[in-house]
């Protein structure tokens, strides 16, 4: 069954500053239908203005994933962090027992558009934890690339994170395919960042997710003039 959740239909802040869709509930966006998906509990989309941000707020006992799609961003947190975050890049933060931090436009001059990913952990009372690394673009063109999962030793580098649910990030050009099966009893969310693609016979346009249980297999075409690039969440 694939369930899917439009763009349009997700809760919307604008600050001026901060442009925000959120596809689960989220600050003083609430929706009792749909306050997260398994362990995913939040995914906002969100765009903000040069030299604006985040400033610094708390957080713990949660798994926050950054995911780059135009511009920088700038992280600092009390753990010591300092980062700069762009496309292509991992950004991965355990709260655990506590941690504060901050984000920010990197850029002065042009705006950011990034994803705010926020998995909850199997395990409370973790020790904080910042990871960050880059990775060529290539690699998740035409497949699915992990991004960040439960696994010590991956072929690939990925973010570690405190609970069993995968993260993947994938481009496919237009026509071109790719399939992967889903383990019985396991279930998905597929979310279409930029551009457009097909799930399961579904049209998914930019900012669309869906929600797949009880499918053998996802299998997610390129469509539209350029294709689409997309993230796909393996969860428990």
């Amino acid at each position: 069954m694939v369930t899917l959740r439009l763009a349009e239909e997700r809760g919307h802040a604008d600050h001026g500053w901060l442009n925000s869709y959120h596809t689960f509930s989220f600050a003083n966006y609430h929706d009792p239908k749909h306050m997260g998906f398994r362990a995913l509990r939040v995914l906002n989309d969100d765009r903000v203005a040069p030299g604006r941000g985040f400033g610094s707020h708390g957080h713990r006992d949660m798994e926050i994933i950054s995911y780059v799609l135009e511009g920088s961003l700038a992280h600092k947190d009390s753990t010591g962090t300092q980062e700069i975050l762009e496309a292509n890049m991992v950004q991965a933060m355990s709260a655990g027992t506590g941690v504060i931090h901050s984000e920010f436009n990197g850029s002065t001059k042009q705006p950011v558009h990034f994803l705010q990913i926020w998995i909850e952990p199997a395990e409370m009372d973790v020790e904080p934890s910042y990871q960050q690394f880059a990775y060529d673009p290539v690699e998740k063109k035409g497949r699915l690339r992990l991004i960040a999962g439960p696994d010590k030793q991956t072929q690939e580098p990925a973010a570690l994170i405190h609970q069993d649910a995968r993260m993947y990030a994938s481009l496919l050009a237009p026509g071109e395919s790719l399939e992967q099966a889903i383990v019985k009893g396991r279930h998905a969310w597929v979310h279409c960042a930029q551009g457009n693609v097909t799930l399961n016979g579904h049209a998914l346009k930019e900012g669309d997710g869906a929600a797949v249980s009880d499918e053998a297999a996802l299998r997610i075409t390129g469509a539209g003039p350029a294709g689409g690039e997309f993230l796909v969440f393996d969860l428990a």
